[in-house]
């Protein structure tokens, strides 16, 4: 694929290897209203059933196929249409491989498949990249596989920081695909001066020109950031329900005039909004499609920092197959490969060094391969439990119904 120009602004071309092509951005819109945003609440406050259920019987050594869901725009693409990563697997392994970008959003994706992962059934998925908290949720519930380490040696390639997370110690269920930031974002040419904490958002010159995120954990945790919690750590129901008056009232006075998924994009470029809270790789698009017209900063305070992970579905028969395609993603060459596409946070320990054959500007890219500086003002929303899911999601909900 040929990368289009570089912006010219410094800063942003410290942010951008290259563009993604397509209109949509890799998250969608989270929820509507009225009865689709009801539904995903109560698919959301599902807890499964006691009985967990059992892992499907394994064909991958008769049966050389894998069927991957993900998320728009989060692979290698070429211009015609096709995965060179994935043709270069094939070509290895002789597994072929159906991928589809079936994962417009982690819950509308979990209202899909929740009745058959609860039976043990095949969702059509052999394999599917959902980010920290959802992935947690299956986990809980039973409805994710054990991963073989043994079939994953390059698993030896995994950053540090990502080998035990809360949700899934030691990896034995999930392994990181790609990760990024949620910050903010502002028209450079109305805002010239930028921002640097969430708080300005709120400036009442901005009323009704601001945008935030319809995904919880983003937009709640820059707000508890910026309120001097730390969100990775020890809070309960007087922090979230401080941060959550905030956002309410800042909705009620009609300071905030969109919550949205990745259609805020839409906002920003025909000026309904301003400045909001955005998610990394989105800015990356706009500025290379729109003229390198937004800014882009995670807040002094702090921005949240998330991962998508593999998962193998209770009901797939060919786990075996999958742990070979994460063994090859995990291929510091093939990393870098697909990180000059996607432009978000590899996990991949030398991903780096073999993105500097690519393009040096690539491997000094912070979306992709942030220093310490960088990841000192990133944040991993803590695991909720069952329980604070529900009652701190049905907060966040009613809001965005009431919108």
């Amino acid at each position: 694929m040929m990368p289009r120009p570089l912006p010219a602004d410094p800063m942003i071309r410290q942010l951008v290897r290259q563009a993604q092509q397509a209109t949509l951005g890799r998250r969608t819109l989270l929820a509507g209203a009225g009865a689709g945003a009801a539904a995903l609440a109560l698919a959301a406050c599902s807890t499964g059933g006691a009985a967990k259920p059992s892992a499907a019987a394994d064909v991958s050594d008769s049966d050389k196929t894998i069927r991957w869901d993900n998320w728009a725009l989060y692979i290698d693409v070429d211009d015609a249409g096709s995965y060179p990563t994935l043709a270069a697997f094939t070509a290895e392994t002789g597994i072929k491989v159906a991928y589809t970008e079936a994962v417009d959003d982690n819950n509308t994706y979990y209202g899909k498949v929740k009745d058959q992962l609860a039976l043990g059934k095949d969702i059509g998925a052999d394999v599917a990249c959902l980010t920290d908290w959802m992935v947690g949720r299956l986990i809980r519930f039973g409805y994710t596989q054990g991963l073989d380490h043994a079939n994953i040696p390059n698993l030896s390639n995994l950053l540090p920081s990502l080998k035990d997370v809360d949700f899934d110690p030691g990896r034995a269920m999930s392994v990181p695909w790609q990760g990024g930031f949620a910050g903010i974002a502002w028209n450079k040419e109305k805002l010239p001066n930028g921002f640097t904490s969430v708080s300005e958002l709120w400036d009442p010159s901005l009323k009704g020109r601001i945008g935030v995120l319809s995904e919880m954990r983003d937009t709640m945790g820059l707000i508890m950031l910026d309120q001097g919690v730390d969100i990775s750590g020890t809070w309960g129901d007087s922090e979230f329900g401080a941060a959550i008056d905030e956002f309410k009232k800042q909705v009620a006075n009609g300071q905030v005039r969109n919550i949205k998924g990745n259609s805020y994009k839409e906002d920003l470029v025909n000026e309904d909004t301003l400045a909001a809270i955005v998610w990394s790789g989105d800015i990356v698009q706009l500025n290379a499609e729109n003229g390198d017209k937004w800014g882009f900063a995670v807040p002094e305070k702090g921005g949240t920092l998330w991962n998508d992970n593999f998962i193998v579905p209770i009901g797939s028969p060919r786990k075996k197959n999958v742990e070979k395609l994460i063994n090859y993603y995990y291929e510091p060459e093939v990393a870098a490969e697909v990180a000059a596409y996607v432009n978000y946070i590899t996990p991949v320990a030398g991903a780096k060094e073999a993105a500097m054959a690519i393009d040096p500007e690539l491997a000094n890219n912070q979306l992709i391969f942030p220093d310490a500086s960088t990841l000192a003002k990133a944040h991993v929303f803590r695991t909720l439990d069952g329980t604070e899911e529900q009652k701190y999601g049905a907060d966040f909900q009613s809001i965005l119904l009431g919108a």
